[in-house]
């Protein structure tokens, strides 16, 4: 007798198809409405170039956060799992904050972090801990509890959250401290290490990413506790400082010793190794240059594609463009076939895969019992994409877009690329376009605000709040 509505009041599943049976007649398609739920994040970040696949890819990424953003970050939403999983957490939460205004959306995650830290310290897997007791400690996941907040503070400028997290912050690195001992590494405890890294499904010879989880973990400890000397500085914890400071030195020389080479070779002998020993400054300076060629040759090898997991993902193209390297970067993101970010553009994707192999390239399916197509991990990219391919760049000593660095990095690869962040002061946008020999560039600095702009071939130049528009010589 009338129109009745049924909804799920205590679940919610993810989809991209339906079926329905048992229909006495035809139905129509306008008969269907799909309900999108998620936390509620007004979208702050805008991404436009002349490639349609990155541009899809930039799309799956927003509704992949879309999709996992619902009370709490999820690995994903259509498999019985849906669990706050805190390595993803981390490694995308960079490019979270670019997408969505995600400040509340997380500051009310890191409390349930805090909550959930088990006495010794030890942050679990899934915040909240579904797992039970023993589900905590992994490096690169309990890492959740000192790279977000630092993240969420360059991102927002907001103090309050580093000293809310603070203590939770002490507590993890504290926890790594006594896991590792005496000889300051990690070889203890059980450890994902770097997540569903890339194996060749038929050629064994090309070798795999495995990268040692002591490796993994020992780079964590000390990247963490680097993380929580700024922290406590920022904080006036004086004492901490040093304490941390100490400890961190201790951590990192017996890094150099037991997994350096004098030429800079890493054990292992990877491109997750490589980008992780270079994004945490783990190399002494004069072993920098060897590592990075090392990394760049692991690429050249595989022909221009990646062989990372979850957590060397995140910051290998930044490592690539912070030492010369953009148009390596640029090939892996530019790469089509598998594994690259955008080969599950060409096989249809509309959000991220959890594997670079989800559907494979002879189209056969990964395991269907750890298989997503809705994970937002390797959507790491997207930081990226907005901060050194399009260039707009925090200044961590005036953070939350106070003082703005544009350093845009164009590719002759594309015409032209555009992106904007709706910023704690306003609008920020950064655009840049081939025309003819030049390339022009457009940057808009909100109110109350300063910005250095940094083309390439150029000296700075110091801007105020407005739109400035600048041109230089194209470069082959």
């Amino acid at each position: 007798t009338g129109k009745r509505t049924f909804e799920p009041t205590f679940t919610f599943q993810g989809f991209r198809y339906v079926k329905i049976e048992g229909l006495s007649q035809p139905l129509d398609l306008a008969d269907l409405q799909g309900v999108v739920v998620y936390s509620h994040m007004p979208k702050a970040g805008t991404f436009n170039c002349s490639h349609p696949l990155v541009n899809q890819l930039q799309e799956n990424i927003q509704w992949g956060q879309r999709g996992n953003f619902l009370d709490v970050p999820t690995d994903c939403p259509q498999r019985d799992e849906r669990m706050g999983w805190t390595g993803d957490a981390q490694a995308f939460a960079a490019t979270a904050c670019f997408n969505f205004h995600t400040a509340a959306f997380y500051t009310k995650w890191l409390g349930d972090v805090r909550v959930d830290q088990r006495v010794d310290g030890a942050i679990p897997f899934v915040v909240p801990n579904v797992l039970g007791e023993n589900a905590a400690g992994s490096t690169g996941w309990g890492d959740v509890a000192t790279i977000l907040p630092w993240t969420m503070y360059q991102k927002y400028g907001d103090r309050r959250i580093l000293s809310e997290q603070y203590e939770n912050m002490r507590g993890w690195v504290d926890f790594l401290d006594q896991l590792a001992g005496d000889n300051h590494l990690v070889q203890d405890g059980f450890h994902f290490g770097d997540w569903l890294f890339f194996i060749h499904p038929t050629d064994w010879n090309n070798k795999p990413g495995y990268s040692d989880i002591d490796f993994l973990a020992t780079s964590f400890f000390a990247y963490s506790t680097n993380i929580l000397v700024w922290v406590a500085e920022l904080l006036g914890h004086d004492a901490d400082a040093r304490r941390y400071q100490s400890l961190y030195d201790q951590v990192r020389t017996a890094w150099r010793q037991e997994f350096v080479t004098s030429s800079g070779r890493l054990s292992p002998h990877t491109q997750t190794a490589y980008t992780l020993a270079l994004a945490f400054d783990l190399l002494q300076p004069d072993q920098e240059v060897q590592a990075v060629s090392y990394l760049v040759q692991n690429i050249e090898r595989r022909n221009d594609h990646l062989s990372t997991g979850f957590l060397g993902t995140p910051h290998l193209c930044h490592v690539l463009s912070e030492h010369g390297h953009t148009d390596i970067a640029y090939r892996l993101l530019l790469q089509e076939s598998y594994p690259s970010w955008l080969y599950p553009v060409t096989r249809g994707a509309t959000t991220v895969w959890e594997r670079w192999d989800g559907i494979k390239p002879d189209s056969t399916f990964q395991t269907p019992r750890m298989n997503s197509f809705n994970h937002y991990a390797y959507g790491a990219i997207g930081d990226w994409m907005y901060s050194v391919a399009a260039g707009i760049q925090t200044d961590p000593t005036q953070p939350g877009y106070k003082h703005i660095i544009f350093q845009p990095h164009p590719s002759p690869e594309l015409e032209y690329m555009s992106a904007s962040h709706e910023s704690p002061y306003g609008l920020v946008k950064s655009a840049w376009r081939y025309q003819d020999d030049e390339i022009e560039y457009t940057f808009t600095v909100p109110p109350n605000s300063t910005a250095t702009i940094e083309l390439p071939g150029s000296e700075a130049v110091s801007v105020g709040s407005g739109t400035h528009q600048f041109s230089n010589q194209r470069r082959q």
